[in-house]
């Protein structure tokens, strides 16, 4: 239930103005958000990659609806990439980017449109998705397609799948909580596919997600283990110590540079790095930019842990 309010705060612009003036949301902010420019979360990569951790940086923004506002965002990418590749950041893919298509005009003239997206939306952010992937492979690193909310998992899943054949590496997210995604991993688990599965941040109708927690995690698990008995590249995007000493058992069977584990900046630091010391691959996703709310509330939403250190940090600054 909690969850579930937090994530419909997510969209309540007067609650969004009074988090955002407040003071004291910077001290969360801070731990979750890598900053606001492209040097603020070049700077925050280097420093994790120099702890022996990979890196996927996310530009923060979305449900963009303004065609010039979809093209800065793909500008904003291509110079990321080119200053990481210029800091020796990119090779072998340590440091990577991830993309959310409606930041890049999946919503381009959704309204009244049934499903919220559009032929105009879709070709808008296949574009700008296809120039970042050209950019990502010249600087010698890859893209990965963000999941959002279920109405535009079909959409991001035909763009992933348009642009695999010619830029192979391209990446899929997949989210546990919606009921379709079982279906929609064993289509993924082909070779060299490359799949992170996470639990899933947004706010979704019963007829389309669980909202039970352990059938979540159910889920999670059934998934994981058709991407490990696949011949793809499963991306483990989890905090849960019971799914990650599945991976680990799952793990066993393969090689460790054929999956990763992902988590979030600022949850859980010493377990990365202690997952990183035992010779595991460990990708940290770091988002940066100014449009940090919607990402914050559902980091809030996610653990009562961060949503107690947003109310003490609150309390301090009264």
């Amino acid at each position: 239930m909690l969850r579930r309010a937090l994530l419909a705060v997510a969209a309540s612009e007067q609650i969004r103005g009074f988090v955002t003036a407040t003071p004291a949301t910077r001290a969360v902010v801070d731990r979750f958000v890598a900053g606001e420019s492209i040097g603020d979360a070049v700077r925050v990569a280097r420093s994790l990659r120099e702890d022996g951790l990979l890196v996927t940086l996310d530009y923060l923004g979305e449900d963009t609806t303004d065609a010039a506002q979809a093209a800065a965002v793909g500008t904003q990418y291509t110079q990321l990439l080119g200053k990481l590749a210029a800091e020796g950041l990119t090779e072998d893919g340590a440091v990577e980017v991830s993309v959310k298509p409606t930041a890049l005009g999946l919503l381009l003239g959704s309204a009244g449109a049934a499903d919220g997206i559009t032929a105009r939306g879709e070709r808008t952010a296949a574009e700008h998705v296809e120039r970042i992937v050209v950019a990502a492979q010249d600087a010698g690193t890859t893209v990965t397609i963000d999941a959002e909310d279920h109405r535009t998992t079909d959409a991001a899943l035909r763009l992933a799948n348009s642009l695999r054949p010619r830029f192979g590496s391209v990446g899929t997210v997949v989210q546990a909580g919606l009921r379709r995604t079982e279906a929609d991993v064993r289509e993924l688990a082909a070779p060299g596919v490359r799949v992170r599965l996470c639990k899933g941040a947004y706010a979704e109708p019963v007829s389309e997600a669980f909202t039970a927690r352990h059938d979540v995690d159910k889920s999670y698990a059934r998934c994981l283990r058709i991407l490990f008995q696949g011949p793809g590249y499963p991306m483990v995007a989890t905090h849960d110590p019971r799914l990650i000493a599945i991976t680990r058992s799952l793990g066993l069977r393969r090689s460790p540079d054929s999956f990763e584990y992902q988590m979030l900046y600022g949850v859980r630091a010493d377990e990365q790095r202690r997952l990183a010391q035992t010779g595991a691959r460990v990708r940290v996703y770091v988002p940066y930019g100014g449009d940090w709310y919607g990402y914050l509330v559902r980091r809030l939403a996610e653990r009562p842990a961060n949503l107690l250190f947003f109310l003490r940090s609150l309390g301090s600054s009264s």
